[in-house]
């Protein structure tokens, strides 16, 4: 009996020496610089997974889409050139449209917490794993910064004024919502907004969200904007390689899903500060700061969900939108419910 129990407690000290060996390391890219305010939230969440851990798992961060181009980051994770993608499921839109309901839904919610809250509590990250899982990828969870705000040289005050509108576009689904409510969107990349605005070439631009706009210097050129956003609330995601993230121990993958959940709030905590400072500045400085009706945001919205099925052309797209029209009928916000 004696050598039973002995036998006993060395394989559970065994047990635990090994699990207090486990380490994991990982190779992750970002596509924010290490300035951006979004760069300083993955070093946070970096050294929060870190300290957690202690020191168990240990990353190799690439700011500014450093090894690959940011919307390569998800394949290069997927093969092993990297171990976790840090950019958004809105850049694999092309591989299959169901990432447009994981990366920008738009239209669809008002805020960050509700839209995190369809993720954690509305069925939706089940919906969504089958999804990554199907191209060899892992959803850990999203941080999502809050709606973003558009940036104009002629009042944006409703939809009435969007007739005729010439501004830059991401391309995909937000070119076909705002040609339906009379807009010209003209795709073109991010790094050519600031000359397309002093330049004429564009009346606005949807750039990011209304104080990253102040930092991009738009409305030094332009004197129009819109607060609270409505538009388009894209989601930030952290994907690891299925392989790795499965053969962790149970521990590591604890401390990072629930990091992330923190990182998530943090997120939109803090965007929801530094928006509300750069408004009251604005409106120092003479901007003028639209804030469209309920009646306005509502033949938005319509514009926003007569389009989604246009994208809902797969399986995983179809399974994601469903999901999302359960859970925004139940928060009210289905046009027409």
């Amino acid at each position: 009996m004696k050598l039973m129990k002995k036998a006993a407690l060395a394989a559970g000290i065994a047990a635990l020496a090994s699990t207090a060996a486990a380490q994991t390391n990982i190779r992750l890219q970002t596509h924010y610089s290490p300035e951006h305010p979004s760069g300083k939230l993955v070093a946070s969440y970096v050294d929060n997974v870190q300290t957690m851990s202690n020191g168990e798992i240990t990353f190799e961060v690439f700011y500014s889409s450093s090894v690959v181009k940011s919307p390569e980051t998800f394949d290069a994770a997927a093969s092993g050139i990297l171990d976790c993608d840090m950019t958004g499921g809105g850049y694999q839109v092309g591989k299959n449209p169901a990432f447009q309901f994981v990366g920008d839904i738009m239209g669809g919610y008002d805020t960050p917490y509700q839209q995190l809250s369809w993720l954690y509590y509305g069925g939706g990250y089940d919906a969504a794993q089958e999804l990554y899982n199907t191209y060899g990828m892992q959803l850990i969870g999203w941080w999502v910064y809050g709606q973003e705000s558009l940036s104009s040289s002629k009042p944006i005050a409703g939809p009435e004024d969007l007739k005729d509108w010439k501004f830059r576009s991401p391309p995909g689904m937000e070119t076909k919502i705002f040609e339906k409510l009379g807009a010209k969107p003209i795709v073109m990349d991010f790094t050519e907004i600031f000359t397309a605005l002093e330049t004429g070439i564009i009346d606005g631009a949807d750039a990011s969200g209304i104080a990253n706009n102040v930092g991009l210097g738009l409305y030094d050129l332009v004197k129009h904007a819109n607060y609270p956003g409505f538009h388009s609330m894209p989601s930030d995601h952290l994907a690891c390689r299925k392989d790795m993230w499965d053969a962790m121990p149970e521990h590591h993958r604890r401390i990072m899903s629930v990091a992330m959940e923190s990182l998530a709030l943090r997120t939109a905590l803090s965007t929801q500060v530094k928006n509300a400072e750069a408004v009251a500045m604005l409106k120092e400085q003479g901007v003028t700061i639209h804030e469209w009706s309920s009646e306005d945001l509502a033949a938005f919205r319509a514009a926003a969900q007569a389009t989604w099925p246009e994208f809902a052309t797969t399986d995983e797209a179809k399974a994601l939108l469903a999901s999302h029209m359960e859970y925004l009928g139940q928060l009210g916000l289905v046009v027409g419910q």
